[in-house]
């Protein structure tokens, strides 16, 4: 008996995890309607989500709110970046859709390869924002470099990402009834269900004391561009204490928010 009501079994345990993802949803609808400020509420909610895939979060708001601060700015810059780019290809797509001629339709294929590096870059920028603190043109880089590098974990996330999303988007009938979910949970727990992906993937580029120069090693092997991997910022102040062992000036990426 004393186990069923025990806070620390799986079920209480789960539903806590759930009340959570529920909280946090309604926190990030809500900063994301002014529209500007998409992105930061985007990078609020992976900094969060990024923390509960490691069992370390115990105060969402606190925490969506601190993440929100810190990275208004740039998340304004990359959202809006991000905006334009993409209604832009929808431009592009609506004016050559009824366009058949050869030449047309290589550019048709050239823009859908534009199109798939886009929705890679949109699924890794804000979390990377989240992570790591650095320069705008850098995160964008990086954020391309480590969807290619990880291409697998990539088209995985970017399905369960985005099926639910254009699913939502173009079934009448899965508007209706999704709009609940979305409304409920859905946003965080795509981002939650990311993050554990992320976790990953970002610990690679995170030496841990030990694993430091092996870190620093397996970043000038690689075959991508090596300098928008290591041309990153101190950690913030805030969580100096967190991310001390990955403090060197070792050339690795190093943690902004751990």
């Amino acid at each position: 008996m004393d186990r069923l009501f025990n806070m620390d079994n799986k079920f209480f345990t789960f539903m806590g995890k759930v009340a959570d993802l529920m909280i946090l949803n309604v926190i990030f609808i809500i900063c994301c309607i002014p529209i500007v400020t998409i992105g930061p509420a985007l990078t609020a909610m992976n900094y969060v989500t990024l923390k509960m895939a490691r069992n370390e979060e115990s105060y969402i708001i606190r925490s969506f709110l601190k993440s929100f601060k810190e990275n208004l700015k740039q998340g304004i810059l990359i959202w809006l970046i991000m905006l334009v780019l993409g209604i832009v290809l929808i431009t592009d797509y609506m004016i050559m859709r009824n366009l058949d001629s050869g030449f047309m339709q290589v550019i048709k294929y050239g823009l859908g390869m534009i199109t798939f590096i886009y929705l890679m870059v949109m699924l890794y920028i804000f979390p990377l924002l989240s992570k790591f603190d650095n320069t705008l043109k850098n995160t964008f880089k990086n954020a391309i470099l480590m969807s290619i590098r990880h291409l697998p974990f990539t088209i995985l996330m970017m399905l369960i990402t985005y099926i639910p999303l254009g699913a939502t988007i173009l079934l009448p009938i899965v508007l209706v009834y999704g709009a609940i979910v979305w409304i409920m949970i859905g946003f965080s727990l795509i981002a939650f269900i990311n993050a554990k992906f992320f976790v990953k993937i970002f610990d690679k580029y995170i030496p841990h004391d030990d694993e430091e120069e092996e870190g620093v090693a397996a970043l000038e092997e690689s075959p991508l561009d090596e300098q928008a991997l290591e041309d990153t910022a101190a950690p913030s102040d805030d969580d100096e204490e967190e991310t001390e062992s990955a403090n060197e000036p070792d050339g690795a990426l190093t943690p902004a928010h751990a």
